[in-house]
């Protein structure tokens, strides 16, 4: 009875089903009232099912949410890795190597004159300058030569007769080994730390009375008066310790970054042309003087950024510029004492 039973009403529900597919509403409600009245257990067996499947599609519909919104997260991610590599890309261009850097629109050596084109406003390409940060912190040590260094070695090596005798240089002996070879008879250093094994000598040459006058037939004197606060005493014991006809090589910053950050709170002057012979004109003859500026805008620029002298040219380098002074080079020598 139970089988026969259940065959026919499940024949009965299909015709149910076939009904509500042909969208003909009328007999599904009246089979619905029949199979209610005959047999209810099927009809919540049906129900059942229909809300099973109802359960599903909502279940699909949830997941294939869930997929929507997995796919936007990784979307987002992926536009994430692409920002933070090209941001990588050019601190990494920032950084850039020996040779590298680019500033074609600023290597413009001889000065516009007047009626020449100049690049529009906004029209400048700065290319690895445009930063507010330098290229290096170092003066570009880590990246080779450094430019003031270029100016210092030219003029020690055009004065190298004038490194002879006993020489006297600041804080270690290697521009006078350099530049003065066998002349050199007596190589003496001169530091203010007590510390420094290689110095000879320890003063502060705004008081060195200890040190004997007349001693040295050359001073070298490079990077160094910047950093006294009171030059002109220093001035005037170099002027005492020399011997007679005796010279002072001597170069100082102009423009320059204020030192790196070991030296920042002795950082004390920059100079120019002008005001390094009105301070060593007090102490020596102004016929015995001879000061000159190198640089120019370029070489300025790629200072302050630590460029090295490896990224310029040569003919940059040396192109003169009166109105940017980025290294002071002076000889002074000491009156000879004139026979009585």
């Amino acid at each position: 009875m139970k089988f026969w039973q259940g065959r026919y009403i499940g024949l009965f529900v299909d015709k149910v089903r076939s009904y509500v597919r042909e969208h003909d509403w009328k007999q599904p409600v009246r089979s619905m009232l029949v199979l209610r009245g005959y047999y209810p257990r099927r009809l919540a067996l049906l129900s059942e099912r229909r809300m099973g499947r109802q359960r599903l599609t909502q279940e699909h519909q949830d997941r294939e949410k869930q997929l929507k919104e997995l796919k936007n997260s990784l979307e987002r991610e992926r536009r994430e890795v692409h920002r933070l590599k090209k941001r990588l890309k050019r601190q990494r261009e920032h950084r850039s190597p020996l040779g590298g850097i680019r500033f074609e629109a600023l290597r413009q050596l001889v000065p516009i004159k007047r009626g020449e084109r100049r690049p529009p406003i906004g029209g400048v390409r700065f290319g690895d300058l445009r930063r507010l940060s330098p290229i290096s912190r170092n003066f570009g040590v880590d990246r080779g030569r450094p430019v003031d260094r270029y100016y210092v070695d030219n003029f020690l090596a055009r004065h190298a007769d004038d490194i002879r005798g006993r020489v006297l240089e600041i804080k270690d002996a290697t521009y006078t080994r350099r530049y003065g070879g066998k002349r050199v008879n007596v190589s003496d250093v001169l530091d203010v730390a007590e510390d420094n094994q290689r110095a000879t000598i320890v003063a502060d040459l705004t008081y060195a009375d200890h040190v004997p006058s007349d001693t040295f037939d050359c001073v070298i004197f490079t990077q160094t008066l910047h950093f006294i606060y009171d030059v002109r005493a220093a001035i005037q014991t170099i002027h005492r310790i020399l011997k007679p006809g005796g010279a002072l090589l001597a170069t100082f910053p102009g423009i320059s970054q204020t030192s790196c950050r070991e030296y920042a709170e002795r950082y004390g002057w920059a100079f120019t042309q002008l005001s390094a012979r009105r301070l060593f004109e007090e102490a020596f003859p102004a016929a015995n003087i001879r000061v000159e500026a190198h640089g120019n805008v370029l070489a300025a620029i790629a200072f302050l950024h630590g460029l090295a002298v490896e990224e310029l040219r040569q003919e940059e380098l040396d192109y003169h510029d009166p109105d940017y002074e980025v290294l002071i080079t002076l000889k002074a020598l000491k009156q000879e004492e004139t026979p009585s």
